[in-house]
């Protein structure tokens, strides 16, 4: 799919993502992974501001990236009501350009179903995050239960022309052919949901 077709679809969706902040499974979750995070913070594919009720307020700064102006806007709502201190960059995580070992953390909730080389985005996770930081990862990927992964591999192109997002990625294949060295990896959901505590490796 085309970037701005890709873009457009995700500024509809807006409505969609603020509705699911309330989604008391995911927020779970959410709340899981997302309170590991410290520091100078980069929260890639930020959306709607979903995982802003979960940061540790007071020790946090957030770089929230998306390249949805519609969604970097609801994002902005979230972090002023959540009380979050966050800044913002709308761009492409394919085309953004940061210096080498940034961020304490780097965060990434459901938003590796839509890069066209999640690989390639994992590796730039690998270079933004300094040597002891932390990158915490909860993505949605292929069941381990073979009805449902042959399930979600059929209905993959009709998904991601709806939603603009897979639902058939191999999450442990991506991570191990990335330069990320995995800590602590949790399914859940069929082994659909992953939540992935990992940290950069120093090639």
């Amino acid at each position: 799919m085309k970037k701005e077709k890709l873009i457009k679809k995700y500024d509809k969706q807006v409505k969609i993502y603020e509705n699911k902040r309330t989604n008391q499974k995911l927020a779970g979750w959410r709340n899981k992974i997302i309170k590991n995070a410290y520091g100078k913070v980069l929260e890639v594919g930020v959306g709607a501001g979903a995982n802003f009720p979960y940061y540790d307020r007071d020790n946090v700064e957030i770089t929230g990236v998306d390249f949805s102006s519609e969604m970097i806007q609801s994002a902005k709502r979230a972090a002023s009501h959540f009380q979050v201190n966050a800044e913002f960059i709308q761009e492409d995580i394919d085309e953004l350009v940061l210096e080498d070992n940034s961020f304490d953390c780097i965060v990434s909730t459901l938003s590796l179903c839509s890069y066209p080389d999640p690989i390639v985005t994992l590796n730039k996770f690998n270079k933004w995050c300094r040597k002891d930081g932390i990158i915490l990862l909860m993505e949605h990927g292929l069941s381990s239960n073979i009805f449902l992964s042959f399930g979600q591999k059929m209905i993959d192109p009709l998904h991601t022309k709806i939603s603009g997002c897979h639902c058939n990625r191999n999450i442990n294949m991506l991570i191990e052919n990335s330069n990320l060295q995995v800590d602590h990896i949790e399914r859940y959901w069929s082994d659909i949901i992953y939540l992935i505590w990992a940290k950069p490796i120093r090639l």
